[in-house]
């Protein structure tokens, strides 16, 4: 069958995404005989008259869109990404009469709501490598989808239960032809690269249970390397590994830096740190192996608050990762989030000021926490009346202790002035 799979992103947060696990789709599409085309809305100029070209050229059978962000995390002022995907799904409704599916991480927190809200066909929660190859295959034999592990339809609800793959070297990695990136600019952006799913931690706020499963799942390092140096070969010389925890287990990140120095890739990479886990062989490895960044997301520099975001790490190890990175040379990139269940004036003090004391290369504050359905900040959410128990949350809300807003808004603001640092 003839396959179009649409990013619909077209929001530049932090560094412009691109489309890693709508490529590992194709590819298993691919991989299945079917023939794939990928369209990726963020180098586009005029989307509409982009997908009417393609789709027309193309006529396609079936249509994936991927939905990577529901909304911008923005408490001052939201945006509510998916109103640009609405545009994108009715520009492909006047285009083609071909089932229309989501996907993506974006569209796995809300399955049912966004699927509504969007008024596609139906929709694969989590991992779509295994299930939509067998919906494609389902849609042309005209079978029944019933059964199609993590599918939702409109109106009708899940068709079939999730699957979290134990094995992901049964999944395709990543392939440098799909990439819509031009030659001449492939040294310079950062190419996003996985190499396990899932995390163990259960933060109170996080979505990536939902998303991923809390079970670490790791691809065999060789396979991984192998990727790596063909994505180098194709002119991509920058990378930023978003595992969720890069550095745990430590053994297999050092097998991955390891194997980077091994096959002598000279590439600079930039990657998620838990800084619960500090190990100064595995730093060293990092930075030899050309890592140049970590996001080190500590959250808070109070004990109590850490503890209510069920964080499994005290200040005094985010004191001592970040003490290692800088001794490395890796920058550093801290992440606050302020406002959250139980905190106070002096807790929000205690934060600014320990994050003063890192000296790190750059800090981004954050005011609310959204609020992601499933989590115990949601389940708190409700029992502190601040969204209702029917509340679906495709629209965003956040969690703010209530009187603190302003006061926080006003004491970031001033302190923020005389650190250059900070980012927005």
């Amino acid at each position: 069958m003839k396959v179009l799979l649409v990013s619909a992103n077209t929001e530049q947060i932090n560094i412009p995404p691109l489309p890693l696990g709508l490529n590992c789709v194709a590819a298993a599409a691919g991989g299945a005989g079917h023939e794939i085309k990928v369209i990726d809305l963020m180098a586009q100029e005029n989307n509409s008259a982009v997908l009417r070209r393609e789709i027309g050229n193309f006529r396609p059978d079936v249509i994936g869109v991927s939905v990577r962000n529901i909304d911008d995390q923005n408490i001052e002022a939201p945006q509510f990404l998916l109103d640009r995907v609405k545009e994108i799904a009715n520009d492909i409704r006047k285009a083609s009469d071909a089932p229309l599916v989501l996907g993506g991480a974006g569209y796995s927190i809300f399955p049912e709501s966004a699927l509504e809200y969007l008024e596609a066909d139906m929709g694969i929660q989590g991992e779509g490598e295994k299930a939509f190859p067998l919906l494609i295959e389902k849609i042309s034999a005209g079978a029944d989808l019933s059964g199609t592990p993590g599918l939702f339809l409109r109106g009708r609800g899940l068709q079939g239960p999730r699957e979290f793959q134990d094995d992901l070297d049964a999944f395709p990695l990543p392939d440098p032809a799909l990439s819509s990136v031009p030659e001449a600019g492939r040294r310079d952006i950062y190419m996003p690269f996985q190499t396990r799913r899932g995390c163990p931690f259960d933060c109170s706020y996080c979505s990536t249970p939902v998303i991923e499963g809390c079970a670490l799942r790791m691809r065999s390092p060789g396979p991984v390397i192998d990727s790596i140096s063909r994505y180098c070969g194709a002119g991509f010389g920058r990378f930023y590994f978003v595992d969720n925890i890069f550095n745990v287990p430590s053994s297999y990140a050092g097998e991955i830096c390891s194997g980077i120095i091994a096959r002598k890739l000279k590439i600079s990479w930039r990657c998620i740190y838990y800084p619960g886990e500090a190990d100064v062989k595995l730093v060293s490895l990092m930075a030899s192996a050309g890592c140049s960044e970590v996001s080190l997301g500590f959250e808070s520099g109070s004990g109590n608050i850490l503890h209510r975001m069920n964080k499994k790490f005290s200040s005094a190890q985010v004191r001592r990762a970040s003490d290692i990175l800088r001794e490395h040379g890796i920058r550093r990139m801290g992440f606050l989030m302020l406002g959250g269940p139980g905190e106070t004036e002096k807790t929000a003090e205690e934060s600014l000021a320990f994050a003063d004391s890192l000296g790190l290369d750059s800090l981004k504050i954050t005011i609310g926490i959204r609020i992601y359905p499933g989590t115990s900040l949601a389940r708190c959410a409700v029992e502190d009346g601040l969204i209702s128990p029917d509340d679906n949350l495709l629209f965003p809300k956040f969690y703010v202790v209530r009187g603190m807003y302003e006061w926080l808004q006003e004491t970031v603001q001033a302190w923020k002035k005389d650190r250059p640092c900070c980012t927005d």
